[in-house]
């Protein structure tokens, strides 16, 4: 019987023909096996019985790195041109594209123990890869992925090579990047002032070895990996870090850091069974860990954060450069700040120049820039804050009723920006782009949406955008749909949408209740969302509940100056308070700025646009407590440092109002803010106030929840927006909501966080259509 199987999904660059020709051998099979744009075709002639086997073995033994979406199988009585005397990997064919491509893969064993070993061909070579691990995304042009469509195309193989990749039984047949030191990339270090290095100078083994000398010595090196290039020192050196704080210009941001071994790690924090497994996964993310109480790095690494990141090697460069090191290293992304990270030698020349005391370069180009991810455990369970290396561009599979959804073009938003294509049931989500209001970072987004729609050949038949009309994704998207149908999406809408679909929510089912805490999203109405309860489904949601709205003093100007939304919180009754609470620091603080002139935005609605903004509520009491009351140098830092603040023993709380008007019920802050001033003027601790906030919001989200069930049918729950990054509003919020007759669903595969927006336009956008 001859059968044609096709195989959909994750199976390019993966060791998946590798592995069907085994198995086809070993059944008895004759026939082939060739990738093309749809994934992979094989081509099998054998009795029935090998060949049912063969599809069970090949399911039940598909590669690590691969993802089987579909088997669609065509059987044929008759051989016809079948001429086949075994079995063959034939070569690739270019046609209508839709396969999926790899991430990039961290270091795999193999491959570690082959640079370290003197007898390996591989012995110390920082590019060594194959089947199972190395660059995937970062260096692809074009599919099928193939050498000649990435960045290794210009690098010919050598013999020896060349044996290995055409070798059926070695794990680096058909592994595209594989090289040596003979015919593959070359890594060279230089001096940023441009004097003459080399590595005798340190007596080192080679220019990567030399790394961590000068790393050991306090020196900043940047150093260029597999999707960009990053700034290095050593993490428990507060003179390196306090230098590259400086340079940089990120005073207060966390950095992550970079490990040699889990040994290492836990000299620092403990991390749980799940971290662990997180930190050793082929994704090798960022995990964010509770600091522990053993050895510590500089207190600079991560002021005010009660979490530390930490990341493995990930790169045969890194492995290399780490041996020698016993302790961690600080590896943050290579660029000025705010900008896109640097992925160009040149580039990284020119900006990091003034940062980086040397370079660590290669010559293998990086194509597509690819951040480090981000990801904490919580509830046990993983939560991605940032996706993008070892996550993108794997697909989401979408649930039952998308699968003849046209083809989606859905812009993402203005913040921690990605975008998504939706076609045939699955959902591509970009990396990680960064914030779009700078310009660098733009002009990559852009970049990035044409090489994702070329790579994919997507035609979108619908393009989706934020309601938010300054948004720019909003404004290209709307360019792009000149000849496509536009679909605008509010934001808190598209939170919810995301959060349903990575769980698995079908597309006809019942409103569910969403909860939407953010720092803000463009209204219907016009105002600014981000305390939001919505009955929604994924056609269209009817807002039941919000935070009642107080003005954003100033614009854009109140989430960089957290003052502002204490004083749009106080405003109402400020003589009365005044008079009370006078001589508290805070209101002595307030009295020093033009109060009289904020009043004026207020009453005549300049610049100050009204607000249901849970992530602005957040800033407002750190402010008032004194966190980042002048000023915050990144987002969510007031929230971040809250949350480390709290006093888990504390069980009081605050109290919050519910009022009703139009249908809507409104939670009122005012008498919560009265008590929170009342335990200033008696000077509780900040640790006291912060978890009796924290507390009080849980708490009348849950009265929330149950006056909503006496009015309205739903029986799930959906947790979203950048607040439920705050781990113990999320956890414990979850922990309550469960004892309901409700289910609670919240985020894993996509960001909490406005980088899953794109998502949930997709699947709104192709729900409506």
């Amino acid at each position: 019987m001859y059968e044609e199987i096709r195989v959909r999904g994750t199976v390019q660059g993966v060791g998946f023909r590798p592995t069907v020709y085994r198995i086809a051998v070993a059944n008895g099979l004759r026939g082939e096996v060739y990738n093309d744009g749809e994934g992979v075709v094989i081509r099998a002639f054998g009795y029935e019985e090998s060949l049912e086997k063969f599809v069970r073995q090949l399911q039940q033994e598909c590669p690590t790195l691969a993802k089987i979406n579909e088997i669609t199988r065509t059987q044929h009585i008759s051989e016809g041109e079948f001429n086949f005397d075994d079995f063959i990997i034939s070569k690739s064919i270019n046609n209508v594209v839709n396969t999926e491509i790899t991430p990039d893969t961290a270091t795999c064993v193999q491959c570690q123990s082959e640079i370290f070993d003197p007898q390996s061909r591989w012995f110390r070579y920082p590019f060594t890869n194959c089947t199972h691990c190395g660059p995937r995304l970062s260096i692809i042009r074009s599919i099928p992925y193939d050498r000649n469509n990435t960045s290794m195309a210009s690098f010919v193989m050598c013999p020896e090579c060349r044996e290995s990749y055409n070798d059926i039984t070695n794990r680096r047949f058909h592994a595209q990047p594989t090289a040596c030191h003979v015919c593959g990339p070359k890594a060279w270090l230089e001096r940023a002032d441009g004097k003459p290095f080399t590595a005798s100078m340190f007596s080192m083994l080679d220019e990567v070895d030399a790394v961590c000398t000068l790393l050991q010595k306090g020196e900043i090196v940047a150093i260029k990996g597999l999707g960009g290039i990053n700034l290095a020192c050593d993490a428990t050196s507060e003179t390196a870090v306090k230098k590259l704080r400086e340079r940089k210009q990120r005073y207060h941001k966390p950095f992550a850091l970079m490990a040699r071994d889990i040994t290492v790690i836990e000299r620092y924090c403990t991390p749980n069974a799940k971290e662990r497994e997180l930190l050793l996964s082929h994704q090798a993310p960022i995990v964010l860990i509770e600091k522990g109480e053993g050895d510590f790095v500089s207190p600079l690494v991560a002021p005010s954060s009660s979490t530390i990141g930490f990341m493995l090697p990930y790169t045969p460069l890194h492995h290399l450069i780490l041996k020698r090191m016993n302790r961690p290293i600080v590896f943050t992304s290579g660029n000025i700040s705010d900008e896109p990270q640097c992925i160009d030698n040149e580039e990284a020349r020119e900006k990091l120049g003034h940062i980086a005391d040397y370079f660590l370069l290669h010559n293998r180009d990086i194509i597509n820039r690819v951040d480090d991810s981000v990801v904490r455990v919580v509830g046990d369970k993983t939560r991605i804050i940032r996706r993008a290396r070892g996550y993108a561009p794997a697909s989401i599979n979408l649930p039952s009723g998308f699968a003849t959804s046209p083809q989606v073009l859905a812009m993402g938003g203005e913040l921690k920006s990605t975008f998504c294509l939706l076609r045939h049931g699955k959902a591509i989500i970009s990396q990680h782009l960064g914030d779009l209001e700078n310009v660098a970072t733009f002009n990559s987004y852009q970049e990035m949406l044409d090489l994702y729609l070329n790579l994919f050949e997507h035609k979108p038949e619908a393009i989706a955008t934020d309601l938010h009309p300054e948004y720019l994704s909003t404004k290209l998207g709307k360019q792009l749909a000149a000849s496509n149908q536009l679909i605008e999406v509010q934001h808190h809408h598209a939170h919810v949408a995301a959060c349903m679909a990575e769980n698995n929510i079908d597309i006809n089912t019942a409103p569910i209740l969403g909860i939407a805490f953010d720092g803000l999203g463009y209204g219907e109405d016009g105002t600014l969302w981000g305390g939001e309860f919505l009955l929604a489904d994924y056609r269209e949601y009817t807002r039941v509940a919000t935070f009642k709205p107080v003005p954003m003093i100033g614009g854009a100007l109140s989430i960089h100056q957290p003052w502002r939304n204490t004083y749009a919180h106080l405003v109402t009754k400020w003589q009365e308070l005044e008079s009370k609470y006078g001589s508290l620091e805070l209101f002595q603080f307030l009295q020093t700025k033009p109060i009289s002139l904020l009043n004026q935005l207020i009453s005549k609605q300049i610049n100050s646009p009204l607000t249901s903004s849970v992530g602005r509520l957040f800033d407002a009491v750190a402010a008032a407590i004194g966190i980042c009351r002048d000023t915050c140098s990144y987002e969510g830092q007031a929230a971040i440092e809250m949350e480390a603040l709290i006093d888990d023993k504390e069980s009081l709380s605050y109290d919050f109002n519910i009022e009703k008007s139009n249908n809507i019920s409104y939670i009122d802050s005012s008498y919560m803010w009265i008590q929170l001033l009342d335990d200033l003027q008696q000077n509780i601790p900040n640790q006291v106030i912060v978890a009796k906030f924290h507390q009080g919001l849980i708490n009348i989200v849950i009265q929330v929840v149950k006056h909503l069930q006496q009015e309205y049918k739903f029986n799930q729950i959906a947790l979203t927006g950048g607040v439920f990054q705050n781990a113990i509003l999320l956890e414990q919020l979850q922990d309550k909501l469960a004892k309901f007759d409700t289910k609670v669903i919240t985020h894993s595969l996509v960001p909490c966080n406005d980088g899953g927006i794109s998502l949930g336009q997709a699947v709104i956008a192709a729900a409506r259509l």
